[in-house]
């Protein structure tokens, strides 16, 4: 009975390989996870056309999802290459018994997952092959969290700002029109958009930080800021009269974001890294972890709606009276280190972070239960799932449609003033040029942009505008009879008869 016994439990704990293993069980898995990864392809391919033909900025961000998740996918293949020697690596058992995510110790029973040639040395393994395979599940997760969360999070801002297409075209009326003449003088503090700024608090640092703190949860983007920042950028870049379609520069701009923000850098993972090692008990990570992404979401929030206050403040200072509406000027040094591009690098890192935590908290369910010694216990869990959803909420709804509009309000502008077909056109442009360069140095009438390059500048011919071309990578020659359009490290000279 005894050897019964033991037959019985050498057959459940020995492994089945591919020797023992039939063929048509063989031949039915490669075939699902060929037809699955097949689907996906083609799904991703018809995805990449779609874009094409309407949202080329879109396109850019799908290529970014996937270089992102080939390189998460490389991550994981090479867990899978170096499983067994990073568990033939070998530690003191008094160093696997610190830091611990529980307060939990081996029991014998659990030897048997640990590398022989570890527990022969009175050692355990730095991480068991178990624990490789469980480490290989959180980076699939991230990847889908990180994804979704992003793609999901920018979709609410869009959404929030299809209410300001009404605004945009009530620009083109003769009301607005007339409202904001420049043959009208009004006294700054009658204008609107001096009234919802210009009060007691204004004026006094330490009130200006918890007015605007409060501010970004009702109405963090009115009309009134919509119209007077949008005529401050007008009015800095751009001739007096443009019919400059501003909402849909301002999507352009927040699709081309989103690349940036799905994708990952090396000081993000660093911090992922670090986020792992506080979960350890000791630090009580889920009383201030989970809220460290939703603190600065508000730090970044609070900023931008301080941003407009001190614009506001300074066109006060500049002039008592103004002629049509109020005049802001755009000026990096309302921004943290003068660097507008500093908030999407911030939005960018609590995304990524916040993708983390319920990506992890996600993975722990899976693999050891919703009661398991990570989630002890129901406040835990409760602050990790109102904490995570809250961040998504707010940055898509309040802080992202506030970033697109105020981020705006720098020293240059975005490339993306330019519609798709005049980038591409100028670039093909720049291309010939290129291709032609030994050739127009003996004669420069041998070179002559394309038609489409031609009508793109004549309909955008407002765009061409010294002080707006600044940090774009174009520029404007003043010289007269001609303009001169950099494009990369090449300038070619478009001459007009």
């Amino acid at each position: 009975m005894a050897g019964d016994e033991g037959a019985v439990q050498t057959t459940i704990t020995t492994s089945t390989n591919l020797q023992t293993t039939p063929t048509w069980a063989i031949a039915t898995v490669c075939f699902v996870l060929i037809f699955i990864s097949i689907f996906l392809e083609h799904a991703i391919h018809l995805l990449s056309k779609l874009f094409m033909r309407k949202r080329r900025s879109l396109y850019k961000a799908l290529y970014r999802i996937k270089s992102e998740l080939m390189l998460l996918g490389f991550l994981s293949l090479l867990l899978t290459v170096t499983k067994e020697p990073i568990s033939k690596i070998c530690i003191p058992k008094s160093s696997s018994e610190t830091f611990l995510p529980c307060n939990y110790k081996k029991s014998l029973d659990e030897n048997v997952f640990e590398e022989p040639s570890c527990l022969n040395k009175g050692k355990v393994s730095l991480i068991s092959g178990d624990g490789v395979n469980q480490l290989q599940i959180l980076i699939f997760i991230l990847a889908l969290y990180h994804v979704f969360s992003c793609v999901l999070t920018f979709s609410f801002g869009h959404l929030k700002m299809r209410s300001w297409k009404s605004w945009e075209e009530e620009t083109r009326t003769l009301e607005y029109q007339f409202s904001n003449d420049p043959r009208r003088f009004r006294l700054t503090h009658q204008t609107s958009f001096a009234q919802r700024h210009l009060k007691f608090w204004s004026d006094h640092r330490l009130l200006r930080w918890p007015v605007c703190f409060l501010r970004q949860f009702y109405g963090s983007v009115s009309k009134t800021d919509y119209f007077t920042l949008r005529h401050g950028f007008l009015t800095a870049h751009f001739a007096e009269g443009s019919s400059f379609d501003f909402r849909m520069f301002l999507r352009r701009v927040l699709d081309e974001d989103l690349q940036v923000v799905v994708g990952t850098r090396l000081w993000i993972w660093v911090f992922s890294v670090l986020f792992i090692f506080f979960h350890a008990k000791g630090f009580y990570n889920h009383f201030w972890l989970p809220f460290l992404p939703l603190l600065m979401l508000l730090i970044v929030g609070t900023k931008l709606q301080l941003i407009i206050t001190k614009m506001c403040l300074e066109s006060r200072d500049s002039a008592s009276v103004v002629r049509g509406t109020l005049l802001v000027k755009p000026h990096d040094k309302f921004f943290w280190f003068s660097q507008p591009q500093l908030v999407l690098h911030l939005l960018h890192f609590i995304l990524f972070q916040n993708s983390f935590q319920l990506a992890f908290f996600t993975w722990t369910w899976i693999k050891f239960g919703m009661r398991s010694c990570f989630h002890e216990e129901t406040n835990n869990i409760v602050i990790r799932l109102v904490a995570g959803s809250l961040v998504h909420i707010l940055c898509g709804y309040v802080t992202l449609p506030l970033y697109a509009l105020v981020t705006q309000m720098g020293s240059s502008m975005k490339k993306e003033v330019f519609t798709p077909t005049v980038i591409e056109g100028l670039k093909s442009w720049h291309n010939d040029a290129k291709g032609n360069k030994d050739g127009r140095k003996n004669n420069l009438t041998k070179l002559s942009p394309s038609h489409r390059v031609d009508n793109a500048l004549c309909d955008n011919q407002e765009l061409i505008d010294n002080s707006s071309l600044q940090g774009t990578g174009y520029t404007q020659n003043p010289s007269a009879g001609h303009t001169a359009v950099e494009i990369m490290e090449e300038e070619v000279a478009y001459e007009k008869t």
